[in-house]
């Protein structure tokens, strides 16, 4: 099946390469882009279970991307290439990190008529906020996926982006494999299938936009790989003014989960439940005129967990969403995510040159549920018994162009102070406070 949807998607790309009038004219572009970056990282107090309490990673991602632009038509490529070093036996580093020589694009684009543009092949995506769909920068790797996509943008701005797709499983898979750095190519995941919307206005009033999106998720078990058979359908709208100078912004995203799961994956497990799930994000924030554009801001995040109603399933799946820009560092660290959270927080940034930008947060975290697993540390007390302040987590970063536009320098330190519930939950690691730090060196060309 998958197979037929994707011959018929380049089926129908074939006559749009075969009849585009920039082949008779011959105007041929090519551009080659890349990166180079070198991480270090380290962490102490470790708040995962099963893993050691402190860790250390070297890594190492090398990103090659080229295209051929001939008129109306777009081939394009990606390879990436992330190694890392060092980590500890049990380490928590998996394929989002260490991912050797992956094609991680391969791609055919047309454009039809100007402002339209149809892709099939292997690509990447980045979708609005990138918090259900997104290409994030901070890991090594990226998701990837195996199919078709259109996206239309009007002159005003207006935009519609339609795509279906089976999503890569990186691979090795395994702990062994993925620290001896072992080359092996992604599998397109036969049993699950992608797809969906995301519909965006412009100027709903004033400076504000509005996006809305709908997704559907559809999972099955492999013969090898048991799965919770998901099958989700996901829905929601984001209201956005952009940050601007001497302005006040403002950002709101919610959706709600809906469709049928399994609680676990166990082959046994066969009993469908209800999905009842959401999200909602909301930020306010004002930049000031001085010298530094000085931004402060308030954000809150909610993402709902798991109860004790047997027959339903409440705790949100950010799909493929991305969740450094609300959440801090990932790698070894990343404690928080789209899932059983309530965390509210503030947020300082500066750019005291064009060189050089600065950011600081703290935000507290509590458990949506006081019953399921906290945020994405797997610590859980199916009792209750401990409490739900998961703790609060302070964040400082600076980004300083060494050379503009070519050799970056990146510095980033995060502290999570722990609170009753990581200290007392029955699987919790019996750590001190959680400290992280992390340097990156990034060349471009």
């Amino acid at each position: 099946m998958a197979s037929a949807r994707i011959r018929l998607a380049c089926s129908a790309i074939l006559p749009f390469v075969v009849a585009s009038p920039a082949f008779a004219q011959d105007k041929v572009k090519l551009s080659i882009n890349g990166s180079v970056r070198a991480r270090a990282e380290t962490i102490t107090g470790q708040f995962r279970p099963n893993t050691p309490e402190s860790d250390s990673f070297l890594s190492f991602r090398t990103d090659v991307a080229a295209k051929l632009d001939i008129g109306a038509v777009t081939f394009g490529g990606e390879v990436i290439d992330a190694r890392g070093y060092g980590e500890s036996d049990k380490s928590s580093v998996r394929t989002s990190e260490i991912n050797d020589i992956e094609p991680a694009q391969l791609y055919v684009a047309v454009r039809p008529v100007k402002g339209v543009q149809l892709t099939a092949g292997k690509f990447s995506m980045d979708i609005g906020a990138s918090r259900l769909v997104g290409r994030t920068d901070f890991p090594n790797g990226v998701p990837t996926y195996l199919g078709a996509k259109l996206e239309a943008l009007a002159k005003n701005k207006n935009a519609l982006i339609l795509f279906w797709t089976r999503p890569f499983t990186a691979l090795p898979d395994t702990p062994a494999d993925i620290y001896d750095n072992k080359v092996q190519l992604d599998r397109a995941t036969e049993n699950i299938e992608f797809f969906g919307g995301n519909a965006t206005l412009a100027r709903l009033f004033g400076k504000t936009s509005l996006e809305t999106y709908g997704y559907r998720l559809i999972e099955h078990d492999r013969t090898t790989h048991p799965t919770r058979n998901r099958r989700l359908v996901t829905f929601g709208a984001r209201l956005r003014r952009a940050p601007a100078k001497g302005a006040v912004d403002y950002e709101v995203e919610a959706a709600l989960q809906r469709g049928l799961a399994r609680a676990t994956t166990s082959v046994s497990d066969v009993r469908d439940l209800k999905v009842r799930a959401g999200f909602v994000h909301a930020e306010a924030g004002r930049t000031f005129t001085s010298k530094w554009a000085p931004r402060v801001s308030a954000m809150f995040d909610y993402a709902s967990g798991e109860t004790k109603n047997p027959n339903t399933y409440t705790r949100f799946d950010t799909l493929y969403g991305a969740r450094r820009a609300d959440f801090g560092p990932l790698s070894l660290y990343g404690p928080l995510g789209r899932a059983n959270i309530v965390s509210p927080g503030v947020r300082f940034e500066a750019k005291p040159s064009k060189r050089l930008d600065l950011m600081a947060s703290v935000r507290g975290a509590w458990l949506a549920s006081a019953i399921d697993s906290f945020a994405s540390t797997s610590v859980t007390d199916k009792t209750g018994k401990s409490g739900s302040y998961g703790g609060t987590q302070f964040e400082l970063r600076a980004r300083r162009w060494l050379v503009p536009q070519k050799l970056k320098l990146e510095l980033g330190a995060a502290y999570l102070a722990k609170g009753g519930f990581l200290k007392d939950a029955p699987n919790s690691p019996h750590t001190a406070d959680t400290k992280f730090g992390h340097a990156d060196l990034s060349f471009a060309f």
